[in-house]
């Protein structure tokens, strides 16, 4: 089902027509970018604390994994440009805290024992919210099968590809 609230693209209200002839709106066009992955160091700093420094060596490590998986993908499906490189790290820094979460929940379990008893584990609440800011990256970037059907690929720059030629 389509979003009602999110503008079908020029290129789809063409495609699908527009039988109320209002103006389509083209978009705007951002130049096509390779981004660079970023420094995952700096983003998951060094502690000199033995346990929040695995924790974060872990997190660089599924961040840049993340990265190397979805990247591509979008560079090829979306378009993405410079401008996106804040949303892609954002959403490999979202994967990275998830599973961050959801390693403290297995070791501690969903109730933890503090100073007034026995209560819910904060990363349970913490692992929520991160999904929740996951869920509208993979909606705003087409990673999942109802955001792909919502975006249309980028035209390609190959002069070789038209049938009539």
């Amino acid at each position: 089902m389509a979003d009602r609230y999110r503008p079908k693209s020029a290129i789809q209200r063409r495609r699908e027509g527009n039988p109320s002839k209002t103006a389509i709106k083209e978009g705007v066009v951002i130049p096509r970018a390779i981004l660079a992955e970023p420094d995952w160091s700096e983003v998951f700093k060094s502690s000199p604390d033995p346990a929040v420094e695995s924790a974060n060596v872990r997190c660089r490590d599924v961040a840049s994994t993340e990265w190397r998986r979805v990247v591509p993908v979008l560079e090829v499906t979306a378009g993405i440009g410079a401008v996106d490189d804040a949303t892609v790290k954002d959403l490999c820094v979202c994967v990275a805290r998830i599973d961050q979460a959801e390693r403290d929940l297995s070791e501690r379990g969903l109730m933890v024992t503090a100073e007034r008893g026995t209560v819910k584990n904060g990363a349970a609440t913490i692992a929520t919210q991160y999904r929740t800011q996951l869920a509208r990256y993979i909606r705003e970037l087409g990673l999942s099968p109802s955001a792909r059907t919502a975006i249309t690929a980028p035209e390609s720059d190959d002069d070789d590809s038209d049938i009539w030629d």
